[in-house]
């Protein structure tokens, strides 16, 4: 019998790794920009074609490699950052294995064109599916050029598995913002289909956080840094009235290398628990350096997620610095007392005299335990028929009984809307009844492509982030049909010349910024899906809230508009909106 086990071939061998470290174009950005950094790099373009399908290609002004070194970069394990053992627990540079070349030369067709300072040539060097098709010396900068191109050309089923173009674009931008915040000393170019998406100068860290998220974050960001012997801790937070239920931004920072760590994010949100709203998730980035000895960073193929040698103790520092962070600068609302109408106490000055004395006017005769006696009112034991006190009971005016053409509406504490029916009571949720007709009517406004916009007296400004800006070509319209009238100002800046009627008194730019992150977060590819995402966010927002008071005509207008609904039962999310008690189960309390 023949043997059975054989060594793959390198091409299978780069390929089998390419799968663990190459996982989408994202992951492509995020391997050559490391290496640029690690090359001492002061400036960095990125520039991509298609969402990087066709193009990822990465510039920088490093210290360039040498000819034998840029063709050994490309082999299996070449690495200039390992020697021993023992180097895998002193790393100070962000890429190590000597993985990443070799796995992406497997599953593209990459050109690189390098060169030192001071050579009088540079190389370049052509590889396709791990095989060197040309090697040269070319005239080049110093620094390194790297294009890869038709990203997955040979491997037709990871490639068929990528997602639309906008989903992979957004990848990119997360990889990026991961890598720019923690390197403001370097300056960075991002372009796209040879539009520029975001170009960063050198800046300091808050800088930098701002010329990344916007300048709206400015006044929202509180000062964090500790010192101790285990961990140096240092960055920023969000204030409590910052916090959002979606699209907060939070990232953590280990030794200038981003990574996912749920332990440590326990500890942010418990010292934020006692100052936010249940649901809200509070803004933040944290930056810690450990010793490199105590630290694990190779135990993620992507490097994410990091292993701490002492977790315990730097959970409660992290817990402890935000906390301080929180109070030290009057984040939590303090009292503030109204002087309208306030008499200031006049100032003493020695050298003023008295006129006169103050004189106090008493009268002898006063008695205080004489006081004249008054008649028992009139009907007096009806006086405690008013149960309005119990527990149980609604305040008299939270409770109106709505008459119409014969027809009940009673309206309970301005939530439910109670109607009687032949064969028992509807509860009708008086909040979710709403949305869903608005949803309705979002719906059909964007279907139709009918929008009522309402003119705004003093146009306000929304600034979207670079993530939120690349799913606005898809929201631009609906938008539009919804009744918002935007105007573009550049920069990823809008003016909002018009909204829908309904929405005078709302938070114009947070609502928008909330149907933005929706469908970032939701990652909406289909036209239908992106419409509907809208429509149930905008009908969310503009509802009447609970304990709003209806009248007679707005509960009957309100019911009829939810019954002439295709699902007046169920919200657009799936919420009960009508509950129905049968007399049969009115006569089960009773009994």
């Amino acid at each position: 019998m023949s043997d059975i086990i054989h060594l793959l071939p390198d091409s299978i061998a780069n390929q089998i790794a390419a799968g663990e470290v190459i996982q989408r174009p994202s992951s492509v950005v995020k391997e050559l920009m490391e290496n640029a950094i690690d090359a001492g790099a002061t400036t960095v373009l990125l520039n991509l074609k298609d969402a990087g399908r066709s193009l990822i290609q990465v510039i920088d002004n490093g210290k360039g490699m040498s000819e034998t070194d840029a063709r050994m970069a490309f082999e299996r394990h070449a690495t200039s950052k390992i020697a021993a053992a023992d180097d895998l627990f002193a790393l100070h540079t962000m890429g190590f294995r000597g993985e990443a070349l070799a796995s992406i030369a497997a599953v593209a067709q990459v050109e690189l064109k390098t060169a030192r300072a001071g050579d009088r040539l540079g190389t370049l060097i052509l590889i396709s599916a791990s095989q060197v098709e040309e090697q040269q010396a070319v005239a080049a900068a110093p620094g390194s050029i790297f294009s890869v191109k038709n990203l997955f050309f040979n491997v037709p089923a990871r490639r068929k598995f990528l997602k639309s173009n906008d989903t992979e674009l957004r990848n990119i931008l997360a990889e990026f913002e991961r890598i720019v915040l923690v390197h403001p000393q370097i300056a960075f170019d991002f372009r796209h289909n040879d539009t520029e998406v975001m170009n960063l100068p050198l800046a300091n860290l808050k800088q930098r956080i701002l010329n990344v998220f916007g300048k709206r974050l400015e006044t929202q960001l509180l000062s964090v840094h500790v010192e101790t012997s285990l961990v140096s801790l240092t960055g920023f937070v969000g204030t409590p009235d910052s916090g959002k239920k979606r699209g907060s931004l939070q990232y953590l920072f280990a030794n200038s290398r981003y990574m996912r760590h749920p332990y440590f994010h326990k500890a942010v949100m418990q010292a934020f628990e006692p100052f936010i709203h249940a649901g809200e998730m509070p803004n933040y980035f944290l930056y810690l350096t450990v010793d490199p000895g105590c630290i694990d960073v190779n135990i993620h193929p992507a490097k994410t997620e990091i292993k701490f040698e002492n977790e315990q103790a730097i959970w409660t520092i992290i817990h402890a610095a935000v906390k301080e962070a929180i109070g030290k600068t009057n984040a939590v609302p303090s009292l503030e007392f109204d002087r309208d109408g306030a008499i200031d106490m006049p100032i003493y000055r020695k050298q003023a005299t008295v006129a006169e004395p103050p004189k106090t006017n008493l009268n002898p005769r006063y008695n205080p335990f004489d006081y004249p006696s008054k008649p028992a009112p009139k009907q007096w034991d009806k006086l405690y028929q008013d149960d309005s006190f119990s527990e149980k009971t609604a305040p008299a005016q939270q409770i109106e009984i709505l008459t119409e053409e014969k027809k009940t509406i009673i309206s309970y504490k301005g939530k439910y809307l109670i109607t009687p029916l032949k064969s028992g009571l509807s509860l009708i949720d008086q909040h979710r009844a709403h949305v869903r007709v608005l949803f309705d009517e979002y719906m059909q406004r964007m279907r139709q492509k009918q929008g009522v916009s309402q003119g705004a007296l003093f146009p306000e400004i929304v600034s979207f982030t670079p993530a939120q800006a690349t799913v606005l070509p898809f929201l631009l319209d609906d938008w539009a049909y919804m009744g918002f009238d935007l105007s573009d100002l550049g920069n990823h800046s809008y003016a909002v010349n018009g909204i829908p009627a309904g929405l005078e008194t709302s938070d114009i730019t947070g609502i928008l910024l909330d149907m933005a992150n929706k469908v970032v977060e939701t990652g909406c590819e289909v036209k239908e899906e992106i419409t509907e995402t809208l429509a149930r966010a905008l009908a969310k927002k503009a509802a009447l809230p609970y304990g709003k008071i209806l009248s007679g005509e707005e509960a009957t207008e309100l019911l009829a508009r939810l019954f002439a609904s295709d699902s007046p039962n169920y919200t657009p999310d799936g919420k009960l909106i009508i509950l129905m008690l049968s007399e049969e189960e009115l006569l089960k309390r009773f009994n």
